[in-house]
């Protein structure tokens, strides 16, 4: 039997096996850990805002014992990973070094500029900036300033209609507003997958669920999923919303204000907006492929009839926060065939 199998994996998220004594022998194979043993690494490492989304299905998973993961899936003969991986930041080298053993075509979506600052020193990948993600201190925000008017507006005219915000409601009549919701998407059969999760989930954990009611009817509901430190839940992601458009002011905002003072008052440290994509610097970083940034720039600018780029942003930046950077890793100069791939796992065709 092998060092590996020998092993045994972390039972929960403070037990994480010390790998040093012989990690010159220990190798990682694909789908190894159990449900159990993954949440345990996800509740300790699952700091990045799309870790809960590694769960999502049709995931494998290249899973070092007494280390963490990394969530992936495989089409054409091409990898793509998603999020960083889910192990203590010491040992990220460690983790990418034993994936990319193999040799396969990996290609690595939305990672974080640290993860990235690895994969270009350590590994030799084109690390490119593909957007920004925007994350708040729910302690410290409030509904003040000119950029918010917008949310106050919201929030007041749901208040004064009578709008119903609750934690409780029937599956059945979210995938009933998910149908009507779909009708008016540019992909109309299908829900969109692996940049996103999907809305149904075998594991939900802590997932909270949010919905707007008006005169009983359904009109909205967002779903955030939990951002883990050091088994604790830190702060939430807003992954799967649906709107009714009977209601014409929306009400996207109302129900991420109210949610955002629910979790404000239960002491949650942060909100993580999500990834807003194609929103670059002018600038090009060491790593960057320019020809790949020129095009993501030029995307962001002239795509919006292929998907609201800056719609998403201008929505997400009237919160505030922070914005920071992230990046995709590929071996080519321009990832190609890596961008095909991940339009169909992520269900645009």
């Amino acid at each position: 039997m092998s060092v590996a199998a020998k092993a045994k994996p972390a039972e929960d998220a403070s037990r994480v096996i010390a790998l040093d004594p012989f990690r010159d022998r220990i190798r990682g194979r694909v789908d190894l850990f159990s449900l159990e043993e993954r949440l345990s690494f996800l509740r300790k490492y699952g700091s990045h805002c799309m870790s809960f989304s590694t769960l999502q299905p049709g995931m494998h998973y290249f899973d070092l014992p007494g280390v963490g993961f990394i969530a992936f899936r495989e089409k054409w003969g091409s990898r793509l990973t998603i999020a960083d991986p889910v192990c203590d930041p010491a040992d990220r080298e460690t983790l990418l070094a034993e994936l990319l053993k193999d040799e396969k075509s990996t290609t690595f979506v939305q990672i974080s500029e640290q993860v990235a600052g690895i994969l270009h020193q350590r590994f030799g990948y084109y690390t490119t900036q593909f957007g920004v993600e925007i994350d708040l201190d729910l302690q410290s925000w409030d509904l003040k300033g000119k950029k918010k008017q917008i949310l106050r507006t919201s929030v007041n005219h749901a208040r004064k209609e009578g709008v119903l915000i609750t934690e409780e409601c029937e599956g059945e009549r979210c995938r009933q507003l998910t149908d009507e919701w779909l009708k008016t998407r540019r992909v109309r059969n299908r829900e969109i997958g692996f940049l996103i999760r999907p809305m149904d989930m075998q594991y939900e954990g802590e997932t909270r669920k949010f919905h707007a009611w008006l005169n009983g009817e359904l009109i909205g509901f967002v779903f955030f999923d939990p951002v883990y430190r050091e088994n604790r839940v830190t702060g939430y992601v807003p992954n799967i919303s649906r709107f009714s458009t009977r209601f014409k002011p929306g009400i996207f905002y109302p129900l991420m204000v109210h949610a955002m003072e629910v979790f404000r008052q239960e002491g949650v440290r942060d909100l993580h907006l999500g990834l807003c994509p194609l929103v670059v610097d002018d600038a090009d970083m060491p790593g960057e492929s320019r020809l790949q940034k020129r095009i993501n720039r030029l995307l962001y600018r002239y795509g919006n009839r292929i998907f609201s780029f800056t719609g998403l942003y201008f929505t997400k930046s009237r919160f505030g926060g922070r914005e920071n950077k992230v990046f995709g890793g590929h071996r080519e100069m321009l990832p190609f065939k890596p961008f095909l791939v991940m339009f169909k796992l992520s269900n645009f065709f």
